[in-house]
């Protein structure tokens, strides 16, 4: 315990790096640990953050230099002369590589990527004007574009980008090189826009939750003043924004007056956040009620079973309550992410278990599903069911449009810090794995904390509790709603967290056992896709079906669940890593199926055979050939 006094004491501020740092917000109920503070032993997510490291952040770079990102800001600096390459909008795509190295190096110290990446910085920050002004887009034959594109252009978008990944810099490293050039550009927005001088808005929500994240770093005020006038949905604002745009952008009128999600659902998703973050430090309940009403809007009619959400791909955008199709779910990497951002804002607001179940949800399957298990390929939809057309190549190294791949990066790589808060009260446990937490009370007190399982896998969860010396306090461990009402022995069940307020001792243990069996779901009957269907669940994982795994590869649409019989979970070291499949029976249509009639009445005996069907960890679709996939089974 000596040891993590001196460990304690000794950090230095560039090491105490949180994903958000709610440390001082007024509205904050719970507030961060560092990413450094914990460590994540073997498990679960083990390979994911290692290939993360290994092969998605490198990989990403070499394609960025074959595809011309980053001679995009060498050709400003005079290091390359050559033509802008890309779409309008992929310097956020290099921040967010950026702000995912940043979260690695927290981790650990990874030399090869380090340098990697301070070279990258340095070409950024090479080719900023003398006025502050950076963007590669919007200079030389497309200057005279600059803040006129508002709807589509994307500039505050990038900086927002650019921000975070600057905070994120000096957090891990103490450098200020990438942020001071951020704030060069803020500073150039704040002379020339705003109250009172050239109206302004952004077309793609980011440039929000990056000045209130700036005004926590800073202190400064006018940041978090500036980021309540891109939510505010100042008059002028308006006056520039055609009417046609409204119903697309996500920011065409006050966040407060929003009674619905619509629109492009990315950008719904981090104006959310956003306006979280300006809750969080200003308290304006206008924005909490505006928030509870989005937020129920989201859980109660236009999230998958997955925790993505974009029903349409016109637009990539929310469609009608229960407009929730499968095969045509638009469902982006980046949209589940955002539900991540938003939910555990919300959190931070209320301590709340309800908020870390849909980011649970989101981040074992609508999110982890975008990225491949070799690491080098990404979905930017994520459907819940594809027909097997060799063309239909959901899963690919580049997308022109690359925000999901660096998004996905600066998760895996920012993992830990969402695994534990602190509270007045005590600790939080919200996410469960083999892990490590060094850190403290919220009194100073230090706290060794550590965990014991094999979740998702198996629900049995040992926490050891080693306080520096004998403390009274409450550890609160999140009771997952998949896991039904769940009454503890002792302590209390408060707002989705197993309450236990004692006297802790060093090495005093505390276990939890959740109910890791898989269990069928049905959706809402006004889900006009999913009538007379269920999704099978086990733990936080969705499961699907791939024809790979059935009887002679039948095409996973020929089969019908039977839904009076239990499934069972079969461990699988052999497949897609290591995983535990569930088989379920089934009938299955027999052969000859496709000679029938289109239509025949109602009530028509059906030729069907008796079988077993067997299902995958969703995450894990299309990880191998093109094949059928489905995520909904109609019910025998």
């Amino acid at each position: 315990m000596r040891r993590l006094l001196l460990i304690l004491l000794f950090l230095s501020p560039a090491a105490l790096a949180q994903v958000i740092d709610t440390s001082h917000s007024p509205k904050a109920v719970l507030h961060p640990v560092p990413v450094q503070a914990v460590t994540l032993g073997n498990g679960f997510w083990t390979e994911r953050r290692r290939v993360n490291v290994e092969v998605s952040l490198p990989t990403l770079l070499q394609l960025f230099e074959e595809n011309g990102i980053l001679d995009n800001f060498r050709r400003l600096s005079g290091k390359k002369d050559v033509a802008r390459r890309g779409p309008l909008y992929t310097d956020s795509d290099v921040y967010k590589w950026l702000e995912a190295v940043a979260f690695v190096l927290e981790n650990g110290n990874d030399a090869a990527l380090r340098k990697s990446a301070e070279g990258v910085i340095d070409d950024i920050v090479a080719a900023q004007e003398p006025s502050g002004y950076l963007n590669t887009y919007f200079t030389r034959e497309h200057l005279a574009e600059r803040h006129t594109n508002m709807r589509h252009g994307h500039e505050l978008y990038c900086l927002g980008h650019m921000l975070q990944a600057g905070i994120a810099w000096q957090r891990a490293t103490g450098k200020s090189k990438l942020l001071d050039a951020g704030r060069r550009m803020v500073e150039y927005l704040l002379t020339n826009f705003g109250p009172d001088k050239k109206p302004i808005f952004e077309g793609h929500p980011e440039i929000e939750l990056s000045l209130v994240e700036l005004y926590r770093t800073t202190g400064n005020r006018k940041y978090l003043d500036f980021a309540g006038y891109f939510l505010g949905g100042d008059e002028r604002n308006l006056a520039v924004i055609p009417p046609r745009d409204l119903v697309y952008l996500f920011t065409g009128k006050p966040f407060t007056a929003r009674t619905q999600l619509e629109g492009h659902a990315v950008r719904a998703m981090y104006a959310s956040s956003g306006a979280t973050d300006y809750y969080l430090e200003t308290g304006d309940d206008r924005y909490w009620r505006t928030l509870g009403t989005l937020w129920d809007d989201l859980t109660q009619r236009k999230m998958y079973l997955t925790g993505g959400v974009g029903s349409r791909s016109a637009g990539e955008a929310f469609g009608e309550p229960y407009e929730l199709p499968n095969q045509l779910a638009y469902t982006e990497s980046c949209a589940a992410i955002g539900v991540m951002f938003w939910n555990w804002r919300m959190a931070q607001a209320t301590a709340d278990g309800r908020y870390m179940d849909v980011f649970e949800r989101a981040l074992y399957n609508g999110a982890n599903s975008g990225l491949s298990l070799k690491g080098n390929l990404y979905c930017y939809r994520n459907p819940l069911e594809l027909t097997g057309n060799p063309d239909d190549r959901i899963r690919n190294p580049w997308y022109d449009t690359t925000c999901c791949p660096p998004n996905l990066q600066r998760i895996l790589g920012s993992l830990p810090g969402y695994f534990y808060s602190t509270s007045k009260e005590g600790v939080y446990v919200h996410l469960f794995h083999n892990s490590t937490l060094k850190w403290k009370l919220e009194d100073g007190t230090a706290l060794e904390l550590s965990q014991k399982t094999n979740y998702p896998w198996d629900g049995t969860v040992e926490i050891t509790v080693t306080p520096a010396e004998p403390k009274e306090f409450t550890l609160f461990i999140r009771l997952p709603a998949w896991a039904g009402s769940m009454k503890p022995a002792e302590g209390e069940s408060r707002s989705g967290y197993w309450a236990l307020r004692k006297s802790w001792r060093p090495g005093d243990k505390v276990t939890l056992r959740l109910p890791v069996e898989p269990q069928f779901v049905a959706a809402n009957p006004r889900v006009r896709d999913d009538v007379g269907k269920v999704a099978v669940e086990r733990g936080p994982l969705v499961y699907c079906m791939e024809a790979l795994d059935q009887p002679q590869g039948a095409n996973v649409f020929d089969w019908f669940i039977d839904g009076t019989q239990r499934p069972r979970s079969e461990w699988r070291a052999d497949l897609l890593g290591g995983v535990t499949v569930v088989r379920a029976s089934a009938a299955r249509l027999s052969p000859g199926g496709d000679s029938r009639p289109l239509y025949s009445p109602a009530g028509a005996p059906r030729q069907s055979q008796p079988g077993q069907i067997t299902l995958i960890p969703y995450y894990t679709f299309s990880n191998r050939e093109p094949t059928s996939m489905q995520v909904w089974v109609p019910l025998k």
